[in-house]
């Protein structure tokens, strides 16, 4: 995390008034001492509640405590009753803390429930073939053992944790972090106070519509981006183009009604539309800048200055022929929770990212990219945003405590890991969606074992299927990674959904204006190079809402997620982030109007 130079970097002490520790007794918390007399002690945590006691005892208020030199042991100094230097009131500032405290709760306590409909596929199949199952006992067609199922249901259902200790698995490999999503935050809203549109049904027109698209992906995983143009003259990539022309409920960007070489693979965001009392109608947005210029965002293409060191944009490519889950006896084994018991053979020279493979393995490990893309604003000269109250100060300047790039940075850490809070409960408690490899195990059964599991002709007629099996020798749905899919379930998608709450975040601290000086692409004919992009303007906004986009589908180029997915987490990271926005604003002293952006479907906010 990049330290602001100007801010100021010592931790205050816990302080009490002399009255207070009369008599004390010593308490030590993580290397601190504490005194308190046992009568004043409760009478002070009467006085203060137990918000107030968080944050005396974590070290979270201003100090005035000092030490003398020579003892190890911390003395308050006499704050003249409660105001200390510069007659400031302690009480009153202690005050204000717990205020703001249960405002913020209020606040979020009054925002309504929203309808949680699902597709009803978990309902429909009493075999739950529509529902994820990884890691649990199958038998050998790969439905999975009702016993097990119940015991994961059971667990979810009275979320004992006793009881998540009793699922049965299948092998070795464990749920990822089922209780998670029951963690109460101190900050931001409740998940159940999000709404989502219900993911695509499992005989519905549109899941194979995606589904069809993912099987383009894996066919498509070694062309470069530089043949996504409408120019383009990549026999694949107008195959893939054709045949999503031809499904009825494909639901990615479109120009001019039709799926275009430029608008393959790009990013969309699905909301629930405003109003809606069902919960069931979904809005479709391509976000501003999405469909601009190269595929890949700026934000993935330029070296990330880090104080006194540097990140390369340069990665770790896998190499063409890493496709997994191919062979069935494979498939099963991983579903169940077991190993593939193979790896990934990387290229020994690391490249920019150039082809479907390469963003899909970027988005499989990562990197420092949501704080990478703060320094990259920094180092490339974008302004903070114009609401920003010391843009127009004549006498001050933000720190690491408010409104500059340091506490957006502690923000992006804690916007992780509350959105995938949020995420997860969806996928765990109330949609629990199968995952595409799990899909493509039912269109296999249909073909090879001739089975009637409900997959929709669409799916089974495209050229996608033809063309995987003529390449691949399966209809099953290769995998780019060798474990495949984590194991929780596929909706909402929680790479997606922290690519929403960061990308949110950065766009309320900077002008999402500002044109970005310079842009570069990949050297075609160099991928350890770039060149001068040539084209219309990239902005911050536009090129920050690629970059979600970009790692939203790149777990798709992975083949572990649908398209709706990263959309509709995409629209659910976003709203943790206003949250964690608008319980922020409530703490500050500046004045301030709001932190104001445009959101994924291009309307203006401020919060």
């Amino acid at each position: 995390m990049q330290i602001d130079p100007n801010s100021d970097q010592n931790f205050g002490q816990d302080a009490q008034t002399q009255t207070e520790i009369a008599q004390p007794k010593q308490t030590k918390v993580r290397g601190r001492r504490f005194f308190f007399s046992r009568g004043s002690r409760r009478s002070f945590l009467g006085r203060i509640g137990l918000f107030t006691i968080a944050s005396t005892v974590g070290g979270v208020l201003g100090s005035t405590v000092s030490s003398k030199k020579g003892g190890n042991i911390a003395q308050a100094t006499n704050p003249s009753g409660s105001y200390g230097k510069s007659g400031f009131n302690y009480k009153k500032f202690v005050n204000k803390a717990y205020q703001v405290r249960v405002e913020a709760a209020r606040l979020e306590n009054n925002i309504p429930i929203p309808p949680h409909p699902t597709n009803g596929d978990e309902e429909r199949y009493a075999n739950k073939i529509g529902s994820d199952s990884r890691g649990l006992p199958h038998d050998a067609r790969g439905e999975v053992k009702l016993e097990a199922y119940n015991s994961l249901t059971k667990a979810l259902t009275t979320q004992n944790p006793d009881d998540f200790e009793k699922i049965i698995l299948g092998d070795t490999r464990k749920l990822v972090n089922p209780q998670g999503p029951l963690a109460i935050s101190l900050e931001g809203i409740n998940a159940a106070q999000i709404a989502v549109p219900p993911p695509p049904a499992l005989f519905s027109a549109q899941r194979a519509a995606e589904a069809v698209e993912l099987y383009w992906q894996a066919l498509l995983r070694d062309v470069p981006y530089s043949k996504f143009q409408n120019n383009t003259d990549d026999p694949k990539v107008l195959a893939a183009v054709a045949d999503l022309n031809k499904l009825s409920a494909f639901r990615g960007p479109k120009q001019n009604g039709l799926v275009t070489p430029q608008t393959l693979f790009r990013g969309s965001v699905n909301y629930v539309k405003p109003n809606d009392s069902s919960g069931e109608n979904v809005k479709y947005v391509t976000p501003p800048g999405v469909l601009d210029g190269p595929y890949i965002s700026q934000f993935l293409l330029r070296t990330i200055v880090w104080g006194t060191q540097s990140v390369s944009p340069l990665i770790r490519t896998a190499l063409p022929g890493n496709d997994f889950l191919i062979d069935f006896n494979e498939w099963l084994t991983v579903q169940n929770g077991g190993s593939s018991g193979k790896s990934i053979n990387y290229d020994p020279i690391n490249r920019y990212i150039v082809t479907v493979r390469d963003l899909g393995e970027y988005a499989h490990i990562g990197g420092p990219t949501y704080l990478g893309a703060s320094l990259i604003l920094g180092s490339i000269g974008a302004p903070l945003n114009p609401n920003n109250p010391y843009v127009n100060s004549k006498t001050q300047v933000g720190s690491a405590a408010t409104f500059a790039v340091g506490q957006l940075q502690a923000l992006l850490n804690l916007g992780t890991s509350r959105a995938i809070r949020a995420s997860y409960w969806q996928k765990y408690y109330v949609h629990r969606i199968l995952r595409p490899e799990a899909y493509g195990g039912l269109v296999y059964n249909n073909i090879v074992n001739k089975t009637q599991y409900p997959i929709h002709p669409e799916v089974l007629n495209s050229e996608a299927l033809a063309s995987t099996f003529k390449t691949f020798g399966t209809y099953l749905l290769p995998q780019a990674y060798p474990e495949a899919a984590p194991l929780h379930s596929s909706y909402t998608g929680g790479a997606a959904a922290t690519a929403g709450v960061n990308v949110t975040l950065l766009k309320a601290f900077f002008d999402e204006n500002y044109v970005i000086p310079n842009p570069v692409i990949p050297d075609p004919n160099d991928p350890t190079k770039v060149i001068p992009y040539s084209g219309p303007p990239l902005t911050v906004g536009g090129e920050l809402n690629k970059l979600a986009t970009n790692y939203a589908i790149g777990r798709g180029n992975g083949g572990i997620h649908w398209r709706s997915d990263g959309s509709a987490a995409l629209a659910l990271g976003e709203e943790v982030a206003i949250s964690l926005l608008r319980d922020e604003r409530l703490g500050y002293n500046e004045r301030f109007s709001g932190f104001t952006f445009t959101k994924f479907d291009g309307t203006k906010v401020t919060v």
